[in-house]
C-alpha cells in the first residue's frame, strides 16, 4: 500500500514552470548597484552633521527653549534632543494629546518639558501663548520657528479652495510672525536670545508647480524674518535660518516622488538644529543650494522652459496633498 501510495502521490507533482523567453527576473547585481548608487547619492546631496552632545551640553544646559511643531517629526525629535542636553523644553502644537505624550517621555527620561497647546494660525492663541509663557518662564533664550504646514496642489485643484491659502499663510507666516511679535519685546529688553527659522530649500530656488501655496507662505516669513536680523542683532538676538532640503517625515510621506528621493531622517534635521543652536551662524544649507540657486538666476529662461516641458509630460491627475505639521 505504502507503494502504491507512493506512485499515486508521485503521479500529482506539480509541473515544475519554465520562465517564458524574453522575460528575466531583478538581476541582484544590478539591485546591488542601484542601492549602492542611491546610498552614494545620499551621502552627496544630503551630507551628515557630526552630533557634538558636550557643545550642546555647554550650550542650552539651563536654557528656557520654546520648540514650535514638537508633536511629531522634527520639532518632536529636536526637543528630545535639547531636553537630553539639559534645556527645559517648552513644546508647543496643536496636537494635545501628542505634546502630552512627548512630555511624560521627556520627563521620564530625566529631562524637563513642559506642553503649550496652541493652534498658532489663530492671532488671539498665538498671542495668549507668548504671554503664558513670559508670566510662566520669562522670555525664552532659544525659540525654534518649526511648525509648518505644506500643500501640494495643482492650479486646476485650487480655484474653489482658498482654505490652502489660509492654511499655509496662517502656520508658515502669520503665526510664527505673531508669536514672535509678542516675545520679542522681553527677549530684546533682555539683550540675549537666538531665533532659529526652519526654513525650506523651496524658498531659494524657483518655484516649482504644485509648490505654490507652502513655497509662498515660507518664502514670506523667511523675508521677513531676515529685514529684522539686523535690528535684533543690535539688541543681542541672534538670527539663524535653516534651509532644510527634504527630511522624511509624515508631511512628505504620501508624495511618491519625495518618498524615494534623497532625504534626512528627523533626528538627523535634529542634529541641524542642535549646531545652529551652538554656532549660532546666519544661516545653514546644503552645499549645493548656494551653486543651484546662481545657477538658476543665470539660466533663468532655460530653468523656466525645462519646468514647462516637464510639466507637460506628467500626469495632472496625480496631486497629493499633505497638510500636517513636521
Amino acid at each position: 500500500m505504502r507503494g502504491s501510495g507512493a506512485q499515486v502521490r508521485s503521479s500529482f507533482r506539480r509541473p515544475r514552470l519554465s520562465r517564458p523567453s524574453g522575460l528575466r527576473g531583478p538581476d541582484p547585481g544590478k539591485s546591488l548597484l542601484v542601492s549602492l548608487a542611491a546610498k552614494a547619492l545620499d551621502k552627496v546631496v544630503n551630507p551628515s552633521y557630526v552630533s557634538h552632545p558636550d557643545r550642546l551640553r555647554d550650550a542650552v544646559s539651563g536654557a528656557t527653549v520654546l520648540v514650535t511643531g514638537a508633536s511629531f517629526g522634527i520639532g518632536e525629535a529636536t526637543a528630545r534632543k535639547l531636553a537630553a542636553a539639559g534645556a527645559t523644553v517648552l513644546v508647543a502644537a496643536r496636537s494635545e494629546d501628542k505634546l502630552e505624550e512627548l512630555v511624560r517621555s521627556i520627563n521620564a527620561s530625566g529631562g524637563h518639558a513642559v506642553s503649550y497647546p496652541a493652534d498658532l494660525s489663530d492671532e488671539n492663541a498665538a498671542t495668549a501663548l507668548a504671554k503664558r509663557i513670559t508670566d510662566e518662564h520669562g522670555p525664552p533664550d532659544i525659540v525654534v520657528s518649526n511648525a509648518g504646514k505644506s500643500i501640494r496642489r495643482s492650479l486646476h485643484h485650487q480655484y474653489e479652495r482658498p482654505q490652502d491659502f489660509h492654511r499655509t499663510i496662517g502656520i508658515n507666516y502669520l503665526g510664527p510672525i505673531w508669536l514672535l511679535l509678542s516675545l520679542l519685546p522681553a527677549m530684546r529688553e533682555r539683550g540675549t536670545g537666538h531665533i532659529v527659522n526652519v526654513s525650506s530649500v523651496g524658498v531659494r530656488v524657483p518655484p516649482g508647480p504644485r509648490w505654490g501655496a507652502y513655497q509662498a507662505s515660507k518664502g514670506a516669513f523667511d523675508m521677513w524674518l531676515r529685514s529684522v536680523a539686523a535690528e535684533l542683532h543690535a539688541d543681542g538676538i541672534d538670527v539663524t535660518s535653516i534651509y532644510m532640503a527634504l527630511i522624511h517625515t509624515r508631511m512628505t510621506a504620501p508624495t511618491e516622488s519625495l518618498r524615494n528621493a534623497p532625504g534626512l531622517t528627523p533626528d538627523q534635521a535634529a542634529d541641524i538644529i542642535a549646531k545652529a543652536i551652538v554656532e549660532r551662524p546666519r544661516t545653514i544649507a546644503p552645499w549645493w543650494l548656494w551653486p543651484a540657486e546662481v545657477t538658476t538666476v543665470l539660466l533663468r529662461a532655460p530653468v523656466e522652459r525645462a519646468t514647462q516641458v516637464w510639466w507637460r509630460r506628467r500626469a495632472r491627475h496625480s496631486d497629493t496633498v499633505r497638510t500636517d505639521d513636521r
